[in-house]
């Protein structure tokens, strides 16, 4: 199955459902033991997030490398936050990715896609 939820569909009453997405990666923070991927499609963004816990596919998937605007599809579980961020419809809950597929890689675009930016 290609997605089950878009990524502005998931909300709290959804924790614990297991989940398929797919859209473009907005952001990659890696934070050492854990990464955040910000995964945006034309509804919204959704968090998610690879930890030590992660399979190790997923950990290799990411040790090749994600750009942004790669177009991906995460299967995961919704959990939720424990930093919730107010100013996303999606702030309450992140997915815990089990399996993650690059479908198609990008070059970083020359400008940001987002509805806000600097210039």
């Amino acid at each position: 199955m290609y997605r089950t939820h878009t990524c502005g569909q998931l909300r709290i009453a959804d924790v614990g459902q297991k989940v398929t997405l797919a859209g473009w990666i907005q952001r990659v923070r890696n934070m050492g033991a854990m990464t955040f991927i910000d995964l945006r499609d034309r509804y919204g963004i959704t968090q998610l997030v690879i930890g030590v816990d992660s399979p190790q596919t997923v950990q290799q998937t990411l040790a090749k490398g994600l750009g942004r605007e790669y177009v991906v599809q995460a299967v995961g579980t919704v959990a939720e936050r424990q930093s919730k961020n107010p100013k996303m419809d999606t702030g309450d809950i992140e997915i815990l990715v089990e399996n993650l597929n690059v479908l198609n890689q990008s070059v970083t675009p020359p400008f940001t896609i987002e509805d806000v930016s600097d210039g």
